[in-house]
């Protein structure tokens, strides 16, 4: 792709619905196209809270305090519907996401889903939402860490595209369905296959990581931050405390 498509021959008229300005000055994979969006996160963070929270916080407080600001990386390892949906898109309403990400920390990446049952079209535009709203929330000076989402094996042509090498990444494992024994092969084929094609140094583990694969990357030297899901703090409270990950 050519970043000169994107500015300079536009035609008089033409409103942008792909959201092309998300890339303005990015560059792109060869082969893919895929926008490369920097991890610009300089250190762990130091919470995570959902989109959903987020937005939450941000009715309240910015009738308060217009400038307040949380300590908190913004996620999105929630239901698609809750941050993609027809009222609520962070893709058709990027300034309103804007508007509420710019009062916390950072952001991961958006988890737009690539189920193995969509078609490889839409789970490579999924992909390529990802990266082109991780990039430009970046260029507006806000600091964040790419989210890696993998499928089977078909996926792994593209799903690491536009993530820089020996950087932070972020991973979600609560819809990975890891409690039960059969997803777990194609879980840790995917994740040896990311640390194989991006080197990280640090891999944020939204959800549990109290899993042997974790164990020997953590043997090899690459840092696993693990942060409780709010499935699992939910789950941690009835039972009478919070399980630390």
């Amino acid at each position: 792709m050519n970043n000169d498509s994107l500015s300079d021959d536009i035609r008089p008229g033409c409103i942008d619905i792909w959201n092309a300005f998300m890339v303005k000055n990015a560059q792109f994979v060869l082969g893919s196209d895929m926008p490369i969006c920097p991890c610009t996160a300089k250190s762990t963070p130091n919470k995570l809270i959902s989109y959903v929270e987020a937005k939450h916080i941000h009715t309240k407080m910015s009738k308060e305090n217009k400038n307040y600001h949380i300590d908190a990386y913004v996620h999105f390892y929630i239901d698609d519907q809750k941050f993609d949906g027809r009222k609520s898109s962070i893709w058709s309403y990027p300034d309103k996401a804007l508007e509420i990400l710019r009062h916390y920390s950072g952001i991961i990446s958006p988890d737009f889903s690539t189920f193995s049952d969509f078609p490889d079209a839409l789970k490579r535009y999924n992909t390529y939402r990802s990266r082109a709203f991780g990039y430009w929330i970046s260029s507006e000076g806000i600091p964040v860490i790419n989210n890696v989402r993998w499928g089977t094996e078909e996926t792994w042509d593209y799903c690491f595209d536009g993530i820089p090498y020996n950087s932070m990444v972020a991973i979600g494992t609560v819809a990975s369905k890891l409690r039960l024994l059969k997803y777990r092969p194609t879980f840790k084929a995917g994740l040896n296959e990311l640390v194989r094609v991006l080197h990280p140094h640090t891999i944020i583990v939204y959800g549990s990581s109290n899993y042997s694969f974790f164990d020997e990357l953590k043997n090899q030297g690459i840092i696993i931050a693990s942060y409780a899901s709010d499935t699992n703090l939910a789950f941690s409270t009835k039972k009478g405390g919070v399980k630390h990950e």
